[in-house]
């Protein structure tokens, strides 16, 4: 770690953190309100709210969230010369599918939006748990950072 990156290192591991979580509270609400829309009628005024709903929470909180969190992390991960340690690669090996998954509720607003949906009530419901099993693995990899 560089005398110069050593200053600002706490400040960013603090905002990777601030970042992460509002992206993780995103992932963790958005398929939620995939349930509810799924109960509602195309067209419908309750449907076209579920809609506004899922674009504001995506573009003011979600994609800021996650753009930020990856630049923090391999901000810090440089400075830190962490990209060949284990337990960072394994890190990243689950940010990833993370990614994915927010990628894919990203399609999945759209589906919404376009009222082309072709997912159940269920499906979402399942599909809410996996940034928490994602999240474990992360957070497990980051605290630890076993050898």
């Amino acid at each position: 770690m560089t005398e110069y990156f050593a200053q600002y290192y706490l400040l960013l591991k603090s905002l990777h953190i601030m970042m992460s979580i509002a992206w993780m509270a995103g992932l963790f609400y958005l398929p939620r309100l995939f349930v509810y829309h799924t109960q509602t009628i195309a067209g419908t005024a309750e449907y076209n709210r579920f809609v506004v709903m899922e674009h504001k929470l995506l573009a003011i909180i979600m994609r800021p969230a996650l753009i930020a969190t990856w630049a923090f992390g391999l901000l810090n991960a440089w400075g830190m010369g962490y990209w060949l340690d284990l337990w960072f690669l394994a890190k990243i090996a689950l940010a990833v599918p993370m990614t994915a998954v927010h990628i894919l509720d990203e399609y999945w607003a759209i589906a919404f939006e376009r009222e082309h949906n072709v997912h159940t009530e269920r499906f979402f419901r399942v599909w809410n748990e996996m940034p928490t099993l994602l999240m474990i693995g992360i957070v497990l990899l980051a605290v630890y950072k076993p050898v």
